[in-house]
């Protein structure tokens, strides 16, 4: 086939910027590798005369997206929107009904419609390729969905959001606020204005609601994934958990169990000497636990122009020399029903830090709402800052002194009744700070 596989491209942003240059940079080589040209034919932004770094003059402009989807010139719509609704679903589905193949990085639309749009794509027997939706530059759709078919997933977890895993860096090298972080974050445009959907953690969670059906075979369930953001990660946490040799993410992670299938996001501390410990700054990674091939882990840059604007290119790679699977791995009408587990207890245990008023009983109290949770206690420390540090001010006596606490194995459930009990009895003075311990 010697036919150029023409594209409309919509959404001009980071992302579709990327997507423009990487093909006018590469077009000749892709064309002999690919033994056809790849060609842009029509473009679609919200602002065609908004100033870019690359001329799109040269592209017929259609202001729908809608329109371009249906295109009669178009062989594959590339949809750079975002967004779970409007417009880019709209788009989407036209596209593949008008029988064109489908490349997009929208990991909310996929997320939230990923099998209804999976089953349309095989009923008109085109693509459905969202590579660059999960972790950027890192090829892990095309991993799990083609390299690892001959393996049965256990887990599969990792950082998945840049945002998050900068500033918890941030925090861990220059001894900094959660606050403070996040406005340079901002600064370098690596968070939003509004970076809720960042540091909620509900970026994350989308990835991994497609990761896990991906890897499980099942639909996908946003709505099942347990979310915890970083937001109340204090340097005190990130300090403590230095000492006891952990590093603090913000891990999505999902498991196959006995009772069905988990999916949780929430930060996490693991041990320094792991791989995913020195995953720092923007980086990615993504572990998968398979049977035949063991534990393997995928690390690189998590977002940007050039990274996911590489994964878009390899999905219409993939079209262009006609190899087309099933979106998910598995066929849509073969997708099992999502069965959600019950959070389980860690094996790692918790680590808990109580601002416990230092006065007589306290320390008693506390751990007799311990034992009364069955919760065995590896370690408790009393954490005071140390003088000589600027503006320290000895404490009063029967002020609160944090106190952290590792505990050995337990469950979630148990946890949090005995927090409840420690906050009812009034010996702290904040809400108690919990982070899961994992072993990975």
């Amino acid at each position: 086939m010697t036919e150029p596989l023409k594209l409309g491209l919509a959404g001009l942003g980071t992302v579709g910027g990327g997507v423009l240059r990487l093909l006018a940079e590469r077009s000749p080589d892709l064309s002999k590798r690919i033994g056809r040209p790849i060609e842009i034919v029509a473009v679609s932004a919200l602002n065609r005369h908004k100033n870019r770094d690359i001329d799109i003059s040269g592209f017929r402009f259609v202001a729908d997206p809608v329109e371009l989807a249906r295109d009669p010139g178009i062989d594959a719509f590339v949809e750079l929107i975002g967004g779970e609704e409007g417009v880019a679903k709209e788009a989407v589905e036209a596209a593949l009904r008008a029988g064109k193949h489908v490349v997009t990085a929208n990991k909310a639309l996929l997320a939230h419609h990923g099998p209804a749009l999976a089953a349309l794509a095989e009923k008109h027997g085109v693509a459905l390729n969202f590579e660059g939706a999960v972790a950027g530059g890192i090829p892990v759709v095309k991993t799990i969905r083609e390299s690892l078919q001959g393996n049965t997933i256990a887990r599969v977890y990792g950082i998945l959001n840049g945002t998050c895993n900068y500033i918890l860096t941030l925090m861990l090298t220059e001894g900094r606020s959660f606050a403070d972080v996040l406005k340079d974050a901002q600064a370098q445009g690596y968070a939003e204005a509004d970076p809720t959907f960042d540091i909620g953690g509900f970026d994350t969670a989308h990835k991994l609601a497609l990761l896990t059906s991906l890897a499980f075979g099942t639909r996908t369930s946003f709505e099942s994934v347990y979310v915890e953001g970083i937001e109340n990660i204090t340097p005190a946490d990130i300090e403590a958990a230095d000492d006891l040799g952990y590093r603090i993410k913000l891990l999505g992670v999902a498991s196959r169990t006995e009772s069905g299938i988990e999916q949780r996001v929430h930060p996490t501390m693991v041990p320094k000497h792991t791989a995913i410990a020195s995953v720092d700054g923007v980086s990615n990674c993504v572990a998968i636990d398979g049977d035949f091939v063991g534990d393997i882990m995928l690390i690189g840059p998590g977002a940007g122009a050039g990274p996911t604007a590489s994964s878009v290119a390899s999905d219409l790679i993939d079209i262009a020399r006609g190899h087309i699977l099933p979106p998910f791995g598995t066929k849509a009408k073969d997708l099992k029903p999502y069965k959600k587990a019950e959070m389980r207890g860690h094996e790692g245990g918790y680590y808990i830090r109580l601002s416990v008023y230092d006065r007589t009983g306290a320390f008693a109290a506390i751990a007799s709402r311990m034992a009364e949770q069955g919760i065995s206690l590896e370690s408790i420390v009393q954490r005071r800052p140390p003088a000589e540090l600027p503006g320290f001010r000895r404490q009063k006596a029967g002020s609160p002194a944090a106190v952290v606490m590792i505990t050995h194995q337990t469950t979630e459930a148990a946890i949090r009744k005995a927090l409840a009990a420690i906050e009812r009895d009034g010996h702290v003075d904040a809400k108690p700070q919990m982070i899961r311990i994992e072993k990975l």
